[in-house]
């Protein structure tokens, strides 16, 4: 048939919902397999969806779809779909002679408003499980309907895919095998799969069947379209076919198939032995689908519609048939509330009748009881990096833990999150971003190279390997075991070479046999000498290796498919230790921490570890930190962990003693700073500083009055708070206190001045509040800013303001503040402090979080003049500032600095970055401004109007931490999204941040 010759025009549309129908207005096209379909827009205001047949067209296969439109309106409680239209004769099904004078059918349809799913994005979870729930419910609601052309013949129905079959000529050689792989599972699944249950379902909710709510942020489904697939089939069918679509683009799609799985279930149960077929089915319904578009690009090129989803089907072919179908069916079952493994109630009650020693494991040592081992990743036990990493001082701590406890096992680790695996063979990008390996699946044993490990079972060698997993294990053998009618298996690793090729693929061992010996380091998997032992339900389909540590997005699969050792065991000492849920953790806030502290994100994270760039929480996810200028050099940077450590084991006392410390640090500052610069006070925090800064004003000058910027915050003492617009300007704020004197905020891009030549505009307004304060017959005492402003949303001064703004500031006898707390140290890249930007020298000098790496340290420093007229017989003297510990922490800080080179970082890195976000601005309008130095940047979200975009910047924050990335947001309007991370954030980092800001960007929410 010549799809040209039967196409309908958009005008013949709109005449045929005329005559047949007396509905008056529009037409628009709408993508179609076989029908022709319009959206007709009525000039009554009303909408409806026009479909028009071939001229060979079925009568009685129209007459079944439309019956079941109406047996759907009737039946399906609480779910919208699509109602028939009679024409003006009454009749449902209306026909219509075409131009060339053929007849041909047409029905009207009642339109369904929304987006289709394929304009949806992101399509989340929450959409997903939606997706699965109506489906479930339409399924629910069509039981029971009856119609002749209900069970046809129908190449769309999975149950009837063989066809496909005869077409394997149409595909290249890599093609062919994927699809000959899921048609030989189809054909040998067919006596258990043709006996599942059997229905009429709606068979087709494709992309462009699924109708989306207009809500940006929690859209849901209202509605699944077009009936004309509907067959009497398998009820997975239905479920494989809601799956194969909305699974597409993903880069995991069994994670993105579970919600659909288990929304279905909620509202229709489904069966475990249905559970089984779904992976076949999903793929036979992509088998089809590909098949379809390959015919029909040679019978009809010109049809767009059946090759639309062509491309992400072959997409997701591939990476489905990577995927293990037994554990695509476990996490299947899991997802419907079953256990994820069949048999995993069968071994638990088995494992409750056994009473096995682990001494059996070991019966040279003689040793029963266990001593926990902790290596989770919240385990202070296992301390920092560097320690663990150090095998040698690994196995001191051992060695010291073991003599502590003579008489036991050192033992531990199934299912502990953990941080040592770090190779990049352990991650993977998933669908919320990377995704590392580290729910350790086993429980590890602890003992010397070359104890003797023995059988617990009779068993057969099914894996007898030396460096399995890719050196993962060292020597491994596996065994598999039938006890009972149960068949499971036991996995024994880090053996010796000698142990693992000794044995022979098939032989039998008896329980109490030897295995062979625990192996030495590097050949044991280049680890301590230890046993991992590990219970499998199901090999997979691995050979050679199994896996020892899972993803924790997978946690319910593996913990069923590997149940705990400890079942067998019974062993007081493996039992996990309690951990407190973050739910708890936030109701004891609620009830006894200050109403002002809050917590960052909608759903708070627990970090319970650092790393440099990254932090983790309790489950081991790292995130990539974008916003803690407080770890300066990364956290928990080894080096100062250790300056610390060493130095508190000395001694901690205050600056009243004698102590080199205090000497180091302010030599260390003063290679960096101008000689004008040379005088020391050292305190605990930013806000400590800021507040002696003002103090030394005070003393310096006699005067009380302080000129700050709009937006501006410096710390939450009395006298900061007194000083930072930022937080009296704010909410719960009383306004500038008399002695406080605001200027508008120097923001060249939105603020009172703009562009290139703001600078000396915005001194004139530091001018003015002089001027005020004389007025009034008081003196100036200082003026406060931060070199690139913080809070009030990365503000770069503009060119020529700070120069200008100190010059009229020490006219009028006044000190200048630099408040560096944030941006000093070496962030700006270009200059170590930020005031070195503008070529200009402060009277006082402000340092906070930088200094200290996450340790209260913070210092002043000022010109030998201001420090003695500070002196004035009032003695300073504070506590902890300057003591022993804080002081190596800072003067380590500062030469990692310098022998990590990570000023020039800093710039390089920043620049790149920079030079990223202002490309990025270009493809997204919506963010008006990039700006910022070095590791200290800034993004301002503003609508075409330059109106700022506070929702759309939060719910960017929020969205990008799910993909394990943080971010933070600012400014007075809230629109500004802060870059301020450790020193040690790589160009790498960036181009992630990039990419993940790029995704984010597209997302329907962020487009204004």
């Amino acid at each position: 048939m010549d799809y040209k010759r039967i196409q309908i025009t958009a005008d013949e549309a709109v005449t045929i919902a005329l005559e047949n129908y007396n509905v008056q207005g529009s037409a628009k096209k709408l993508p179609g397999e076989i029908d022709f379909n319009f959206k007709i827009s009525g000039t009554n205001g009303e909408a409806y969806i026009l479909k028009i047949s071939r001229p060979d067209e079925n009568k009685e296969y129209l007459d079944f779809q439309q019956h079941l439109l109406q047996y759907v309106a009737i039946h399906a409680k609480g779910i919208s779909s699509p109602l028939t239209i009679p024409d003006k004769e009454g009749n449902s099904i209306s026909q219509f002679e075409d131009r060339s004078g053929q007849t041909r059918m047409v029905r009207l349809l009642s339109w369904i408003s929304g987006r289709i799913w394929s304009d949806v994005n992101p399509q989340l979870e929450d959409l997903r499980y939606g997706l699965g729930e109506y489906c479930g419910q339409l399924t629910k609601a069509l039981l029971g309907f009856q119609h002749p052309m209900a069970d046809r013949g129908l190449d769309w129905d999975i149950a009837q895919a063989s066809w496909t079959l005869d077409h394997l000529q149409l595909f290249k050689v890599w093609q062919k095998e994927i699809i000959s792989f899921f048609q030989q599972e189809f054909i040998q699944a067919q006596p258990q799969y043709s006996g599942l249950r059997k229905a009429v379902v709606h068979n087709d909710a494709n992309d462009n069947n699924i109708i989306v709510s207009q809500d940006l942020i929690k859209p849901s489904v209202v509605s699944v379209i077009d009936f004309g697939d509907a067959v009497y089939t398998q009820i997975i069918n239905d479920v494989a076919i809601a799956c194969a679509y909305a699974i597409m683009g993903h880069n995991d799609p069994l994670e993105a198939a579970l919600p659909i799985v288990s929304g279905y279930h909620k509202v229709f149960p489904l069966q475990e032995r249905e559970l089984e077929y779904l992976y076949m089915a999903i793929a036979m319904r992509l088998v089809i689908s590909v098949t379809k578009s390959a015919i029909n690009k040679k019978e009809e090129p010109d049809n767009s519609y059946l090759l639309i989803s062509e491309k992400p089907a072959w997409e997701l072919l591939r990476k489905w048939k990577d995927i293990n179908a037994d554990f695509a069916h476990y996490s299947f079952r899991a997802a419907c509330g079953f256990t994820a493994h069949p048999a995993e109630k069968k071994f638990k009650l088995w494992s409750q009748r056994q009473s096995i020693s682990i001494g059996k494991l070991f019966p040279s040592i003689g040793l029963n009881e266990v001593q926990r081992v902790d290596l989770s990743v919240s385990s202070s036990w296992l301390g920092h990096a560097k320690d663990f990493n150090n095998l040698d001082f690994f196995q001191y701590k051992l060695n010291a833990l073991q003599g502590e406890h003579p008489n036991k096992l050192l033992a531990g680790g199934y299912m502990e999150p953990r941080p040592i695996y770090i190779t990049s063979s352990y991650d993977k990008i998933g669908n919320q971003g990377r995704e590392s390996r580290s729910i350790h699946l086993g429980v590890d044993f602890w003992l010397p190279a070359a104890t003797p490990v023995h059988a617990l079972f009779e068993g057969e060698v099914v894996t007898a390997v030396k460096d399995a997993g890719d050196k993962e294990y060292g020597g491994l053998v596996i065994l598999r075991h039938q006890e009972d009618g149960l068949e499971f298996y036991t996995l024994y690793g880090h053996l010796s070479v000698d142990s693992a090729t000794r044995h022979k693929l098939g032989a039998r061992l008896k329980a109490g046999d030897l295995i062979g010996v625990l192996g030495d380091w590097p050949d044991n998997g280049n680890w301590v000498p230890h046993l991992h032992f590990q219970v499998m339900l199901s090999m997979l389909d691995y050979r050679t290796d199994f896996p020892g540590v899972g993803y924790f997005n997978q946690l319910k699969v593996w913990k069923s498919l590997c149940p705990d050792p400890n079942l067998l065991f019974k062993a007081k000492g493996l039992l996990g230790k309690h951990t407190v849920s973050n739910e708890e953790i936030i109701a004891f806030r609620k009830q006894h921490l200050g109403k002002g502290l809050s917590l960052q994100y909608k759903v708070p994270i627990k970090m319970v570890r650092g790393a440099g760039q990254y932090l983790m929480d309790q489950y081991g996810r790292k995130y990539l930190d974008t916003v803690n200028n407080v770890a300066h050099v990364g956290h928990e940077h080894a080096a100062v962990v250790e300056a610390g450590q060493q130095q508190m084991a000395l001694i901690n006392t205050n600056s009243r003693y004698l102590h080199e410390n205090i000497n180091a640090l302010a030599r260390e500052l003063l290679e960096t700073l101008p000689p004008q610069l040379s005088v020391f006070h050292f305190v605990n925090s930013g806000s400590e500083a800021n507040e002696l800064a003002i103090r030394m004003v005070k003393a310096a000058t006699g005067e009380k009055d302080i000129i700050a910027s709009e937006v501006g915050y410096h710390g939450n003492t009395n006298m900061c708070i007194d000083i930072s617009s930022y937080k009296f300007d704010g909410k719960g704020g009383q306004g500038a206190p008399e002695h406080t004197h605001i200027f508008p905020l120097p923001d060249a891009f939105r603020g009172k001045y703009r562009g290139e030549d703001a600078g000396a505009p915005y001194a004139g307004e530091v001018k003015k509040q002089i001027d005020n304060i004389h007025a009034k017959g008081r003196g100036l005492g200082g003026f406060i800013i931060e070199p690139i402003i913080s809070c009030g949303g990365q503000i770069e001064l503009p060119e020529g303001f700070l120069a200008a703004a100190y010059e009229y500031v020490r006219t009028a006898g006044g000190l200048c503040i630099s408040d560096e707390v944030q941006v000093g140290c070496g962030r700006m890249g270009k200059t170590f402090w930020g005031f070195q930007l503008h070529k200009v020298v402060p009277d006082i000098v402000t340092i906070g979080k930088p200094l200290g790496n996450g340790h209260p340290l913070a210092a002043v420093v000022c010109t030998p003049e201001v420090a003695k007229k500070f002196a004035n017989g009032m003695e300073y003297f504070n506590t902890f500032g300057g003591n022993p510990v804080s002081c190596a922490i800072g003067t380590e800080v500062l030469r990692v600095v310098k022998r990590e080179k990570l000023q020039a970082h800093a710039l390089a890195v920043g620049t790149f970055l920079k030079k990223e976000l202002i490309s990025l601005a270009l493809d997204f309008p919506i963010i008006g401004d990039v700006r910022g130095q070095g590791l200290f940047l800034g993004i301002e979200l503003v609508n075409e109007k330059m109106e700022p975009l506070a929702e759309q910047t939060t719910y960017l924050a929020n969205r990008i931490k799910e993909h394990g990335i943080l971010m933070s947001t600012d400014g007075p309007d809230h629109n500004v999204l802060k870059i301020k991370p450790p020193m040690v954030f790589s160009q790498g980092n960036a181009e992630e941040l990039i990419f993940y800001l790029r995704k984010i960007l597209a997302e329907d929410f962020m487009k204004v």
